[in-house]
């Protein structure tokens, strides 16, 4: 084990598996199903759970909220279910918690941000994401892009392929300064290759490569940043939600 020192504390990395708190400090004494969904759904994740009968197995609790974790029967398997919280820092940190307890199969889906003249509802299948955000530096060594589990999104594409979707597969900007998607820094990223931007992805997919576990995410096209001089929020992906959630179920069978 070694750490790696920089100047700027960011690109720093240390590789030990353990830290000072492990994800599942708090012995809880559950075990969640292996597969799971971890979805950035707002409330359609709690009242799935609740129309499906799912119990609720535990919380991740945080200062702000307490997420209840679901746990349902889905076509005959077990699955777990519950909501993700807005921006990689919350959102690795809950996911790392899932994996601590068990879970290793895991689908998220959620809306992003269009860089391109992208129609509202366009399901994305993200193969890589530029880390533009601080946490994946805590999981990997600094890098520029962090790819997506392959296993997960061959999962992700025979779903949207069998419920007669067509998707992108696409590079995604994970950003934590939602705030400060400049001009310039929006064409930047477009001309490298990002077709949408989210706040997650680079991190959950550094969490998920670090652990050793299988993850993929369901993105579909809310707000449009295509036209930085006209910024365009439409109807922030509404209408996909619900689906979203079920494509997400049926992908995480396929893992």
């Amino acid at each position: 084990m070694s750490m790696i020192k920089h100047s700027i504390p960011l690109l720093e990395y240390d590789d030990d598996p353990h830290a000072v708190i492990d994800p599942d400090h708090e012995g809880l004494g559950i075990h969640l199903p292996a597969k799971a969904v971890f979805a950035f759904l707002q409330d359609h994740v709690d009242a799935y759970a609740k129309a499906a009968g799912a119990r609720t197995v535990g919380y991740f609790r945080t200062i702000t909220k307490n997420y209840p974790v679901y746990v349902l029967t889905y076509k005959g398997e077990e699955i777990c279910l519950c909501q993700a919280p807005l921006g990689a820092p919350a959102a690795a940190q809950f996911l790392d918690w899932l994996i601590g307890y068990g879970a290793n199969k895991i689908i998220s889906g959620g809306c992003c941000g269009a860089l391109e003249e992208l129609p509202e509802n366009l399901f994305l299948v993200p193969s890589r994401a530029l880390r533009d955000e601080g946490t994946s530096y805590h999981y990997l060594p600094a890098a520029r892009f962090v790819d997506v589990d392959l296993t997960a999104r061959e999962a992700i594409r025979k779903t949207l392929t069998e419920h007669g979707l067509s998707y992108r597969e696409v590079t995604t900007w994970t950003t934590d300064g939602f705030y400060r998607e400049t001009r310039e820094k929006v064409a930047y990223r477009r001309a490298e290759g990002c077709t949408v931007v989210d706040m997650e992805c680079s991190a959950l997919a550094a969490v998920a490569e670090r652990r050793g576990v299988h993850w993929g995410q369901i993105l579909f096209t809310a707000d449009s940043l295509a036209n930085v001089d006209s910024y365009d929020e439409r109807g922030w992906g509404r209408d996909s939600f619900d689906y979203a959630l079920r494509l997400c179920l049926d992908a995480v069978l396929k893992l």
